[in-house]
């Protein structure tokens, strides 16, 4: 599987390398006015496009080639279908863009759409929740664990969408969930899973060598769809298919980037705003502002281009809180449980404290030397 990786790293690399020569006048459209801008100059937002081609074509060439020689086996026809059931969603992310001008209701509709064409044509379906009387009405209600899994397939993208504001975070939190994806699957004997997420993986990295630390390219939208809703159909997978997997493994797995939807949908309805409306008050905009120094540069770029690579690690450490306890307690459900109403309780807390300018003096970055 380690060429996989390597097939997939290689030709998101070179794709992105094409994307940043050839895509930079698309920047241009990304208006300074953005309140989720937080870089200068005219960085293209086509990262998506290198991720999406990286991932396919190692699945492709997994099918093709044959499991001689990955010691894998990826039917060509089952990931040519996926490949062609996710192109509506992320190429109306590509799309915007490349024009910012396609609206949050048609993307939506897409990535359902999208995550429904995945259910029906790969039979996934949500069929454990461990919570009895949710696990007895998705029994007694026909196409109710399809609409379910479908509901988190095309919800999982917007969720990466939200937490991709800097530099390397939302691509390090994807290559961490996918890891921990992996892992479980091997530790259940599910090789083709495993497969399947190590494959993005690589792609990710590719995107992570341009992203991280000078953010010559962006995911966009298209990367975070591609993350968002292949990860989504692993998680269903594993569940559905093995059932010594907890179904709350993929929660703990993701909660930080869906508990960071839920909580922003929650804030902007209790101000009375749309929750579609983009505003400066996500997570990782406020340890931006609150807890990184300003660092010391020539330049206005070169100062904005250090605080965002130093608000990152800041999140990924967040997001192995929840990480590390999904794998460690994969088939534990209870301890699962225990380990999500936690990690709200800390996001809550650690929230109210930087908002309230309540932040220990040891949590924020050292002054710049």
């Amino acid at each position: 599987m380690l060429a996989l990786i390597v097939i997939a790293f290689l030709v998101s690399t070179l794709v992105m390398l094409a994307m940043m020569r050839r895509g930079r006048r698309y920047g241009r459209r990304y208006g300074t006015h953005m309140p989720q801008r937080f870089h200068k100059g005219h960085v293209p937002r086509l990262g998506g496009t290198g991720i999406f081609l990286g991932m396919g074509v190692a699945w492709l060439a997994a099918g093709l080639i044959g499991e001689d020689h990955f010691h894998v086996a990826l039917p060509v026809r089952t990931s040519g279908l996926a490949l062609l059931c996710m192109a509506p969603a992320v190429l109306a992310g590509i799309a915007e863009d490349l024009t910012q001008r396609v609206p949050v209701r048609l993307r939506l509709v897409l990535t359902l759409g999208s995550a429904l064409l995945l259910c029906w044509v790969l039979g996934l379906q949500v069929q454990r929740t461990g919570l009895g009387i949710v696990d007895g009405g998705l029994a007694a209600v026909p196409y109710a664990g399809l609409i379910f899994a479908a509901f988190a397939i095309g919800g999982l993208p917007h969720a990466f969408n939200i937490i991709d504001g800097y530099n390397g975070l939302a691509g390090t939190v994807a290559v961490l969930v996918c890891l921990g994806l992996a892992h479980v699957a091997l530790q259940v004997g599910d090789r083709q899973l495993a497969a399947v997420m190590l494959c993005l993986t690589g792609a990710t990295l590719g995107f992570l060598a341009w992203n991280y630390p000078r953010g010559k390219i962006f995911a966009g939208d298209g990367g975070a769809y591609v993350w968002g809703i292949v990860i989504a159909l692993g998680c269903v997978r594993l569940v559905q298919r093995h059932d010594i997997v907890s179904p709350w493994f993929p929660v703990m797995l993701l909660i930080y980037p869906v508990w960071e939807t839920v909580f922003s949908i929650y804030r902007k309805l209790a101000r009375g705003q749309s929750p579609g409306h983009a505003d400066a008050l996500h997570f990782h905009q406020l340890i931006f502002r609150r807890i990184v120094r300003v660092a010391i540069e020539d330049n206005e770029s070169r100062r904005l281009l250090a605080r965002n690579n130093r608000t990152s690690p800041y999140l990924w450490g967040f997001a192995a809180m929840s990480v590390v306890p999904a794998v460690l307690f994969w088939n534990h459900t209870w301890l699962l449980m225990l380990c999500c109403l936690l990690f709200v309780m800390t996001y809550v807390s650690a929230y109210l404290m930087i908002v309230r300018f309540k932040v220990p003096r040891w949590l924020r970055s050292p002054p710049p030397q």
